[in-house]
């Protein structure tokens, strides 16, 4: 029995949603045989390198707040971004259409980061080694996420609504309407790309690896010789 306390105390957080929340349980398996399990949920996971936005409109300072925090090791808040973008930006604009690029750019400038718009492929950032905010059309509306790495043909982002996730590279391509990254060009020293820890979010599932295909060769190629299977 005491061989399967690990796995009964995990089986109990999952049936129970409330207490799924990122803690330390404590098992006791005996004399000199206590085990400390770190729990956390997927969806803690996808929010611990990514600002979750507090507002329907604020996708914008929330995304700034996670290059800088994430990418490149200066934390700011998405509270701070907000308040410094819409005290300097145009309100009523914002209060209809959420943040521009023009109020990022704003806001790093007055932090000391240098930005810009730049009309260039996902190949050329991964060259660079640079992350960058994009903006999206999904589901017919206007999103701005951090492009934090591109692999496997899969692009990693950082999505202020929905977390650390990975998007299918033809399918970012549909969704990237105006082929623009905003990317920072001064600080590069710092700037944080394809990290380990953020495709701790996201992992690639090596399927091909997870499946022996010996049997199958075995079946439709010859064993012996011409004709012979």
């Amino acid at each position: 029995m005491k061989r399967w306390l690990p796995v009964l105390a995990i089986l109990a957080a999952v049936a129970n949603p409330v207490s799924l929340q990122a803690a330390s349980a404590l098992i006791n398996n005996g004399p000199q045989q206590a085990v400390v399990l770190h729990l956390t949920t997927l969806k803690e996971a996808k929010f611990r390198n990514t600002i979750r936005q507090k507002y329907d409109f604020s996708c914008g300072s929330a995304a700034v707040a996670t290059l800088l925090t994430y990418q490149y090791g200066y934390p700011v808040s998405e509270q701070t971004a907000f308040e410094q973008m819409y005290v300097h930006g145009d309100r009523a604009k914002i209060n209809k259409e959420g943040f521009s690029l023009l109020d990022i750019k704003r806001f790093l400038a007055a932090n000391g980061f240098q930005a810009d718009g730049f009309h260039a492929s996902l190949e050329k950032l991964q060259e660079e080694h640079l992350p960058a905010i994009v903006l999206i059309e999904e589901k017919k509306y206007h999103h701005f996420v951090v492009i934090k790495g591109l692999a496997y043909g899969r692009v990693l982002i950082g999505d202020p609504a929905l977390g650390t996730r990975t998007i299918p590279r033809d399918r970012f391509d549909q969704l990237w309407k105006n082929k623009l990254l905003f990317v920072i060009y001064n600080r590069r020293d710092f700037a944080q790309f394809n990290t380990v820890d953020d495709w701790k979010a996201a992992p690639y599932a090596p399927l091909t690896a997870g499946v022996d295909r010996r049997p199958l060769y075995y079946l439709t190629m010859p064993k012996f010789g011409p004709g012979q299977y």
